[in-house]
């Protein structure tokens, strides 16, 4: 008779949350990666702008009006783009520890598996020496006088 887990089940189930779980830092990752990108080119074309806005003295009033609303739109966005950012940090944040309660509750239950397993292998062979000890003693018996 082999080894049977009774929590198995349980066990594939936890599994099943913590990939759960990593999947969803993954995808919380990506959305940060993405938004830091887009907050690195609002900056560098904010950057650019600004510079072509204080520098450019030769501008007619009508297209300095037009670059300083564009550079306030720059501004605007980048700010919404870092507040957003900020909230996707946190939201890695969150899924980080979200999947480290997993793995940590999948990793309890793999101990208990690893130790009930232990304890079944060591009672087979107690049972094991225990009746080759009964063989031995019944076969060896010293005859009787």
């Amino acid at each position: 008779m082999s080894f049977h887990f009774k929590m198995q089940k349980v066990l594939d189930y936890r599994g099943q949350l913590e990939e759960e779980a990593r999947v969803r830092l993954a995808d919380a990752e990506r959305l940060r990666l993405r938004e830091e990108e887009r907050a690195v080119r609002l900056k560098d074309l904010l950057t650019e702008q600004e510079v072509k806005l204080y520098r450019d003295i030769a501008l007619s009033s009508g297209e300095r009006w037009l670059l300083e609303n564009f550079v306030k739109g720059l501004r605007a966005d980048l700010a919404s783009a870092v507040m957003r950012l900020r909230s996707l940090t946190q939201a890695v944040a969150d899924a980080r520890s979200v999947l480290q309660e997993r793995a940590k509750d999948r990793k309890l239950l793999e101990k208990l598996k690893d130790h009930q397993k232990e304890y079944y292998v060591h009672e087979e062979r107690l049972k094991e020496q225990r009746t080759n000890d009964e063989t031995a003693t019944l076969r060896y018996k010293a005859p009787a006088l």
